[in-house]
């Protein structure tokens, strides 16, 4: 029976499939420039249920260029392998003595840009992570609209920000803390990359995206071993990880179902299509956690993580920081409130009485985030792509059949194994979903100012010593990239409680100003953290937050320091843009949240139920 139903899926694919078959000319623009052996491409088809507005309108040629820079990183990677010696295998247990810590780094770098790792080979995870926007979003337009970035089958996109993973292996797998009831740990915004298998949560994490409809959409995880079997640097994975690693048997029909994004009606529900034999899918196992660990690693190198920031140079003894930045310092651990959830581990004035050194101890390096799940109360924001994907696309998938029931309950969701998140692995968790629901993760605060050099901050409205405008990259803020500045990040912490109105989003009323002296109601208004919204920050008191946050930038040179050592953060080919304020950054694009249904039953009706408030 299992052979018929393949058989019968493999026949519809060609049929499926067949029609989209690329130009010789849209093929060489489709085709990663090292792809080997170079196959037939298909079109995807074009998805588009949003309605004008929702997409910017330079997506297209935004993906196009985005695309360019992953493949010329690519190359790079390509040239920094082929110039490593050969390591010497060596010891007990066998060591890649030599150069081995660079061959690791370096596959992982090449899998994180190798465009292959998607139904239509046109999707690498670099694509939602480029150096230069700290390892996050690099489409500026995308980052003011849309939220989420579109994903292989093009306009089909997430629900959430592109997380940066700068410093993201050094999250632990995710816990329990009996003590104070409270989950740390594990990787995305809603803790779903737990890490239990691999005791790596930044590991996991990186296998989550390749068969996420939304991002990489691979129908099966054996379609990462697949394309690494195929890719130019395969001798590379199988130095690092043993000669047969990749010696696995694919049945004919497998390169039609890995160019189909997962979802697809015609591959049926099973979660691994690929019919391969119990021992060819133990392998296939194996190369997709070795795939997951070499990213890590490189994750984890100084390329993507190298704690040279201007605090980590004040740390080791160099004085970097003006007597404003270390104004915002104090701010920082004291009056902000900011070292409450992003720690510095080393001093705080959030209490009266509680000792406080000035400095810091000597190596420490500080990661600025407690590892812990927050509910900021932010509010729902329409422009997110999600709510529009509640249509089929023309492979019969539906993303988010709730429309404008779907609600964010992050952490909540998680341990329910609820829609778009994943399976929760430990049953004992589920009863503390209520008290998880609409919880996110508390980011690092390191390189959440990170820009490209032509465009060297995130503020708008911003002037130099001779009052010329200075050019800023637009980034997004929080989980539902609401928040679209530092100085309205602050300001949202400052005053959320202040200036909180019962109003959606694009509804605040007449002579009030939204993000100014009008914060919507929240999304989720459980477990809300009520240590912020009415901070008593100063306009100039904000200001210098804003600074103490830009020190956490990767790159900074004590002997140049105006000029960034972050690899590849000169890539950014795209525009900056000027003009404007950060206090009202984004608002141009604002749009009035439609009516709102009440929360889906398939999200707010599931056991156990959100309390004390149902989710409206």
């Amino acid at each position: 029976m299992r052979t018929s139903v393949i058989t019968t899926v493999s026949g519809t694919l060609a049929v499926v499939l067949g029609a989209y078959i690329f130009s010789h000319t849209a093929s060489a623009q489709q085709t990663s420039p090292a792809a080997e052996p170079r196959l037939k491409q298909v079109v995807p088809p074009l998805y588009n249920p949003y309605p004008p507005g929702i997409l910017p309108a330079d997506l297209r040629p935004e993906i196009a260029r985005v695309r360019r820079e992953v493949q010329g990183i690519f190359l790079q990677a390509l040239d920094q392998w082929r110039a490593l010696p050969p390591p010497t295998v060596t010891g007990q247990p066998p060591t890649l003595q030599g150069t081995g810590y660079d061959e690791v780094r370096v596959l992982g770098k090449l899998m994180n840009y190798d465009e292959n790792m998607s139904p239509f080979r046109n999707r690498a995870c670099a694509f939602c992570h480029m150096p230069y926007a700290g390892f996050s979003g690099p489409i500026p337009s995308v980052n003011l609209t849309m939220v989420a970035y579109p994903g292989s089958e093009e306009f089909r996109a997430g629900k959430r920000t592109a997380q940066r993973y700068t410093y993201s292996p050094r999250f632990p797998v995710l816990d329990y803390h009996i003590s104070d009831g409270l989950f740390v740990g594990g990787n995305f915004w809603d803790g779903r990359a737990t890490g239990y298998l691999l005791q790596s949560a930044d590991a996991e994490q990186s296998q989550h995206p390749p068969v996420d409809t939304q991002e990489h959409a691979l129908p099966d995880t054996a379609c990462i071993a697949l394309r690494l079997s195929q890719s130019v640097y395969r001798p590379l994975f199988e130095q690092v990880w043993g000669p047969t690693s990749l010696a696995i048997k694919f049945p004919f029909n497998s390169e039609g179902i890995c160019g189909t994004p997962g979802g697809a009606v015609v591959l049926g529900p099973s979660a691994t299509p690929i019919p391969l034999t119990p021992a060819d899918r133990t392998k296939a196992n194996e190369a997709y956690n070795h795939w997951a660990q070499s990213i890590s690693f490189f994750e984890s190198s100084p390329e993507v993580s190298p704690f040279t920031s201007k605090v980590d140079f004040a740390i080791a003894g160099t004085p970097t920081q003006s007597p404003q930045e270390l104004a915002g310092v104090t701010l920082f651990r004291g009056k902000g409130n900011c070292n409450s959830c992003h720690l510095d581990g080393q001093s705080t004035l959030l209490k009266p009485g509680q000792a406080d050194t000035g400095t810091y101890a000597a190596n420490a390096r500080p990661l600025f985030t407690c590892f812990g799940y927050s509910n900021l109360g932010l509010p729902l924001n329409p422009r997110d792509a999600i709510f529009y994907q509640s249509t089929p696309d023309p492979f019969g998938f539906t993303a988010n059949s709730f429309g404008f029931g779907y609600r964010d309950l992050g952490l909540g969701t998680f341990l329910r194994s609820g829609p778009g998140s994943a399976p929760n692995p430990n049953s004992a968790w589920t009863q503390f979903a209520p008290r998880m629901d609409g919880r996110q993760q508390v980011s690092t605060v390191r390189n959440v100012g990170m820009t490209p050099p032509q465009c060297p901050t995130t503020e708008a409205g911003q002037v130099d010593a001779n009052g010329k405008p200075i050019p800023y990259f637009q980034k997004e803020f929080f989980h539902n990239g609401y928040i679209k500045s530092l100085k309205q990040l602050v300001h949202f912490y400052n005053t959320r409680d202040m200036f909180a109105y019962p109003v959606t989003s694009g509804h605040c009323p007449a002579g009030k100003t939204e993000k100014v002296d009008c914060w919507p109601m929240p999304e989720v208004s459980n477990n809300m953290d009520m240590t912020i919204g009415n901070l008593g920050l100063t306009d100039q008191e904000e200001n210098l937050l804003v600074l103490a946050m830009q020190d956490l930038t990767d790159g900074y040179n004590p002997a140049n320091p105006t000029v960034s050592t972050y690899p590849n953060i000169n890539t950014f080919t795209g525009a900056c843009m000027t003009g404007g304020s950060a206090s009202t950054q984004g608002n141009e694009v604002l749009i009035p949240t439609p009516p709102l249904p009440p929360c889906a039953q398939g999200i707010c009706d599931v056991a156990p139920l959100p309390s004390p408030n149902p989710i409206l």
